[in-house]
């Protein structure tokens, strides 16, 4: 495996200034002289959830070790926390081209670059992957159409909606306490779907209880209705933020029946990544 860190502000100066240098930690497969030194991995960009006000671990590491071994590439991006939106995406967008201009020597495939999110930060990949062809973007990057687009988003218990559904915390985070009410509008994203949407994977829980189950399903209907393929997976029990649903992402005691059950999700979207994207 090969470990490398990032910080986007070198490779992308026009970036706006956040509190704190966005980091890219990179986990990268090695190649092998016995299989193919000239082997490319598909890349998942993740995205961690914490409500916009901050990026979970258990959402981070574990899930990009996961990715590693199963032989995919994977990206934590540390976005930018408590601070308005554009940043976080253009963040986002900014590690995809990064990785997509050095696919070569990271060993990836430009064109199954995946971003993963998790609760709000499948809010902030879901911007990413609707929001990456906008002119403002390609002029603060510095970049050529399409550089910067996710082959696919893999949205695991996503906020997605400004509306009736959504999780307040999260959009009080990314817009401020008064937002502009057509920036609101726009941050509900199953509005903004359109048939250049990349193609996506998407779980949830029903009985999800911080970030409603209609989230997931106002996007998935959207994208449905503009053509876009998705696989999608509806777990019957199961609380918010359930990571990786095993050990490595929490407390034994809170390992029951209902967590192991959607525990699936993992080598089902290591399928899709791998056979779909």
């Amino acid at each position: 495996m090969r470990y490398e860190k990032i910080y986007l502000e070198d490779h992308f100066p026009n970036l706006p200034k956040a509190q704190e240098k966005t980091q890219v930690t990179l986990y990268i497969p090695d190649v092998w002289q016995e299989v193919d030194t000239q082997q490319t991995f598909p890349c998942t960009v993740i995205c961690p959830g914490g409500g916009y006000s901050w990026c979970s671990q258990r959402e981070a590491e574990p899930v990009a070790l996961r990715m590693l071994g199963n032989g995919i590439t994977a990206a934590v991006v540390d976005y930018a926390c408590n601070q308005l939106y554009p940043l976080q995406m253009l963040e986002i967008l900014a590690a995809i081209t990064y990785i997509r201009r050095n696919s070569s020597e990271l060993h990836i495939n430009p064109g199954k670059i995946a971003v993963m999110g998790f609760s709000a930060g499948g809010h902030a990949a879901c911007t990413a992957g609707l929001f990456w062809q906008e002119k403002f973007v390609e002029k603060t990057l510095e970049i050529e159409h399409g550089e910067d687009k996710p082959d696919g988003m893999v949205l695991c218990y996503p906020v997605i909606t400004s509306g009736k559904y959504t999780h307040e915390d999260s959009m009080k985070c990314l817009l401020g306490d008064a937002p502009d009410p057509e920036l609101l509008n726009k941050m509900s994203l199953e509005k903004q779907v359109t048939e250049n949407a990349p193609h996506a994977f998407i779980w949830h829980t029903s009985e999800d209880g911080l970030v409603p189950l209609e989230n997931s399903l106002y996007i998935a209907t959207a994208l449905h209705e503009k053509g876009i393929d998705l696989e999608m997976h509806i777990y019957p029990r199961g609380h918010h933020g359930l990571s990786l649903c095993d050990e490595t992402v929490n407390k034994p005691e809170d390992i029951t029946d209902v967590v192991k059950y959607c525990d699936d999700w993992v080598p089902h979207c290591v399928k899709w990544i791998k056979e779909i994207l």
